[in-house]
C-alpha cells in the first residue's frame, strides 16, 4: 500500500500546488464536487509537505498541511473540543515507524489498540441534551462548524431520543450506503437534478440542502463521544474509559456504530495483530454496503491518549492507514454494445485508461440503456469510476461540474449489434428478438460448461463446427448426435468422437440443478439453480409453479419470480426436446414441496432426502474457504456447494453468527479469523470429507 507524492520542482510549482489543493478542498468539503479524486489530492498534499520540509521558509499560509481536513468549509458554531482530522500512513513500514514514535512519546509500549474502518463520509458532531437530539454540526475548520440541524430526521442511526436522558456529543461520519446512493440518484434525477458523482458527493450535497422538494436518507456511524460542559455526572462516567468502552456505551444509548458490520471495531494487543486486522478489513472492502478508504488505528487506553496529546491538526495517538484508491476520475471515450448468450444487449464503457486498486482499468459496466439515460452520461465526460477487489469496474456518475460543453450524446443501437435483428426494448435490459439464437455458440458453450452439464471435449471451437454443420440448433440437439455425424467433422477421430459421446451420455444423467443452470434462465445462476431444483425436486413442478410459489425459494423476489415464469414459457420447446432425449429432470435426494393443504415440513423446505433426519449437515450453514486438499482437492467451489446441499446443508460465501461450520483449507485467511472470533466450528478438508463421505462423487 503505497502512495507516491507529486514532485514539485520550484517555488512556482509549489504555489500552484497549494492553490490547486485549496480549491479542491474547498469544493470537496462544501459540496463534495472536488476537481481531484481522493488519490490525486493525497499525492498533491504529500508533494506539498515534502517541498515544505525542504524549504520551510517558503511555506504559505494557505497550505493544507497544517490545517484540519475540512477547514475550507467553516461555520459559526464553536466546537467545545477541537474536531481534529487524522494523519495518514500508507504502508506497514510507515505504520511501524508511527507506532514507535508514539511509544517513545509516552515512554512505554501501547498494550491496547483499537482498529476500526475509516468511513468515507463527512465528519459531524451530534449534540444531545437530556437525551434529545438538538443540533448537528459539521467539522468545519476544527474549531467551528456549520449548523446542519435541518437534516435531523433524515439520518439513519442517529435517533432523536437516546435510551438515557444524558447530555452528550456524538462524533461520527454521515455517509450514504450503496443502496441509499442509488435511491438518492434516482430521486434526484426524477426531480431534474444531475446525479451525484459518488456516495460521498451525495452525502455532502444532501447534508447541506435545506429547501429541496424531496428527501433522501443517509446513515450515521459514531466513532466517539464526549461530554458537553453541562453533562453533569456523565463527565465523570466517561473520564478514563478506554475508547472501545466509550463506543460500547454509545451503542447502548441507541446510536449506530460499526459494531454490527463485517468490519466492526476490534481491540488488539500488538502491532502484528493490528496489521492482521488491517489486512482483513482491506479484504472485506469490496463486499461492504458502504465506502471505506482506510483503517483507523487508535491507542485504546485513555491514559495513553492523554499523555500522547494532540497537535494543531491531528491527535498523536491515532492514525489513518489509507488503502489504495478504488475510485478515480477519468474520461468516457466510447460505448460498446455487446450481445450476451441469452440475447441481452449490454453497454460497456470504453475509458481513458486509469490505474485503480493496483490494476489498469480501460472498461467499465454501464448496466443498461436506462441507466445511461438516468445518469445523463455523455461521450467525453469526466466520470467517477469505482473498482474494488475483483469486482468489475463501474461508472458511478459523470462529474458534471467538469463539463466543457464539447461532450456528445451516446448513440443507442437501432438494431441488434450481433445479427442486425430487431431489439426488444420493452424492459430496462434490451434484448435481441432472436434471444439465445442470436448467440447460439455462446449459449451452447455455456450449457456444456463445467458448472452446468460438464461435457468435456466440447469447447467453443467444436461447438462452432457443430453449428456450422447444421447438427445442432440448441444444446438439446447434443443428445441426438451419433458417431457417424461426429466422425464426419474435421479433426474428429475415433477416440475423440467416442470420448465426446461418453461425456454427452454422462451429461444426460446430471442432476436437475445442473440442467436448469444450463438453460441460462435470466436472474438465476449456479446457487439459485440448486435452490430451485432442491425445492421443487423435478422439472414438471418447476414449470407448473406460478410466481407466488417461486417466491418461496430463498432469494427469489417478486420481480425475479415473474421473470423466471415468463422465461420458462419461452424455453418450453427446448425443455421438451431435453425430456425427449432422455435427459434427467429430477434432483437426487430432494423432496418435493407439499401439495396445498398438506402439512409443511422442514425437509420439504430445504429439500431433504426423504429419510428423516439422517443428513449429516441437516440445518447447518456451511462456508468453504482456502485451498482444499485430499478427497476434496479436485472439486470446484460449485461442486463443493453441491456437496454441502446434498448432505442437507446450506452453502454460504460469508462467515456470520448464523454460520454453523467453516471448512478451512490452506491459506484460509480472514474468514478463519472471523470464525474463530465468533466461536464457529472449524473443520479441516479431511475431517469434512469424512463427515460427508457418503455424498462424495464416485470419481473422487
Amino acid at each position: 500500500m503505497t502512495n507516491s507524492a507529486v514532485v514539485l520542482a520550484d517555488t512556482a510549482a509549489y504555489a500552484a500546488a497549494v492553490e490547486e489543493a485549496s480549491r479542491a478542498a474547498a469544493a470537496y468539503y462544501a459540496t463534495g464536487e472536488s476537481t481531484l479524486d481522493d488519490d490525486a489530492y493525497d499525492r498533491l498534499v504529500r508533494g506539498i509537505a515534502a517541498y515544505e520540509q525542504e524549504h520551510p521558509e517558503e511555506m504559505l499560509d494557505a497550505s493544507p498541511t497544517g490545517k484540519v481536513a475540512g477547514g475550507a468549509a467553516t461555520g459559526d458554531v464553536p466546537h467545545t473540543v477541537p474536531m481534529l482530522s487524522l494523519d495518514n500512513v500508507f504502508s506497514a513500514e510507515q505504520f511501524v515507524t508511527w507506532t514507535a514514535s508514539l511509544e517513545r512519546r509516552i515512554g512505554r509500549p501501547v498494550t491496547a489498540w483499537s482498529v476500526e474502518p475509516k468511513l468515507d463520509g463527512l465528519a459531524v458532531a451530534a449534540r444531545y441534551r437530556a437525551g434529545r437530539l438538538e443540533q448537528l454540526i459539521t467539522r468545519g475548520d476544527g474549531t467551528a462548524g456549520e449548523d446542519v440541524s435541518h437534516a435531523i430526521g433524515t439520518v439513519v442511526g442517529l435517533p432523536e431520543q437516546l435510551a438515557e436522558p444524558v447530555t452528550i456529543e456524538m462524533r461520527g461520519e454521515i455517509l450514504m450506503t450503496t443502496e441509499q446512493f442509488e435511491q438518492a440518484n434516482a430521486v434526484r434525477t426524477e426531480h431534474g437534478g444531475a446525479p451525484f458523482a459518488n456516495p460521498r458527493n451525495g452525502a455532502a450535497g444532501t447534508l447541506r440542502a435545506k429547501d429541496r422538494g424531496y428527501t433522501v436518507e443517509m446513515t450515521f456511524f459514531a466513532y466517539g463521544a464526549l461530554p458537553l460542559p453541562d453533562s453533569g455526572e456523565l463527565t465523570d462516567r466517561l473520564a478514563g474509559l478506554p475508547h472501545s468502552e466509550v463506543l460500547s456505551y454509545v451503542a447502548r444509548l441507541g446510536v449506530h456504530t460499526a459494531a454490527d458490520t463485517d468490519v466492526a471495531p476490534r481491540t488488539v494487543a500488538t502491532v502484528e495483530e493490528v496489521q492482521s486486522r488491517v489486512e482483513e478489513i482491506a479484504a472485506l472492502r469490496a463486499s461492504l454496503p458502504f465506502g471505506i478508504d482506510g483503517i483507523v488505528i487508535k491507542a485504546d487506553l485513555a491514559a495513553d491518549q492523554r499523555e500522547a496529546g494532540s497537535g494543531t491538526r491531528a491527535p498523536r495517538w491515532a492514525i489513518a492507514y489509507k488503502l489504495p484508491a478504488v475510485e478515480k476520475v477519468t474520461r468516457l471515450l466510447a460505448v460498446e454494445w455487446n450481445v450476451g448468450r441469452t440475447g441481452i444487449i449490454a453497454p460497456r464503457a470504453v475509458l481513458e485508461p486509469v490505474e485503480i486498486d493496483g490494476s489498469t482499468v480501460g472498461y467499465a459496466t454501464l448496466h443498461n440503456p436506462a441507466d445511461i439515460t438516468r445518469r445523463d452520461l455523455r461521450l467525453g465526460d469526466r466520470v467517477m469510476v469505482y473498482k474494488a477487489g475483483d469486482i468489475i469496474p463501474r461508472i458511478e456518475a459523470p462529474v458534471a461540474h467538469l463539463r466543457t460543453g464539447d461532450e456528445k450524446p451516446i448513440d443507442f443501437p437501432e438494431a441488434c449489434p450481433q445479427c442486425g435483428s430487431e431489439i426488444d426494448t420493452s424492459e430496462q435490459r434490451w434484448r435481441c428478438v432472436r434471444g439465445r439464437d442470436c448467440r447460439l455458440v455462446a449459449s451452447i458453450s455455456y450449457a456444456a460448461g463445467r458448472d452446468q452439464l460438464d461435457i468435456e471435449g466440447l469447447g467453443a471451437t467444436r461447438v462452432v463446427q457443430l453449428v456450422d454443420a447444421g447438427l445442432v440448433a440448441d444444446f438439446a440437439d447434443l443428445f441426438t448426435l451419433d458417431r457417424e455425424q461426429l466422425l464426419g467433422l474435421e479433426r474428429m477421430g475415433e477416440t475423440s468422437t467416442d470420448n465426446l459421446l461418453a461425456a454427452i451420455a454422462t451429461a444426460r444423467t446430471q442432476p436437475l440443478s445442473r440442467v436448469f443452470c444450463a438453460l441460462g434462465v435470466r436472474g438465476t445462476g449456479r446457487s439459485m439453480s440448486r435452490r430451485i431444483a432442491r425445492y421443487f425436486a423435478d422439472m414438471d413442478r418447476i414449470r407448473a409453479a406460478d410466481a407466488e410459489e417461486l417466491q418461496r425459494v430463498d432469494g427469489i423476489g417478486k420481480e425475479k419470480a415473474a421473470g423466471v415464469v415468463a422465461e420458462l414459457v419461452e424455453l418450453a420447446p427446448l425443455i421438451e426436446k431435453l425430456v425427449a432425449a432422455g435427459v434427467n429432470m429430477t434432483e437426487p435426494g430432494a423432496t418435493p414441496p407439499p401439495e396445498p393443504g398438506e402439512e409443511s415440513t422442514e425437509a420439504a423446505a430445504v429439500g431433504g432426502d426423504g429419510e428423516g433426519d439422517g443428513l449429516p449437515l441437516e440445518g447447518m450453514t456451511v462456508v468453504v474457504t482456502g485451498a482444499m486438499t485430499g478427497a476434496l482437492e479436485k472439486l470446484s467451489r460449485n461442486e463443493m456447494n453441491e456437496l454441502i446441499e446434498r448432505a442437507g446443508g446450506k452453502s454460504s460465501s460469508s462467515v456470520s453468527k448464523r454460520t454453523s461450520l467453516l471448512v478451512a483449507g490452506e491459506k484460509a485467511g480472514s474468514k478463519r479469523t472471523k470464525a474463530e472470533d465468533l466461536g464457529v466450528r472449524i473443520a479441516a478438508p479431511d475431517e469434512f470429507a469424512e463427515l460427508v463421505a457418503v455424498f462424495l462423487p464416485s470419481e473422487v
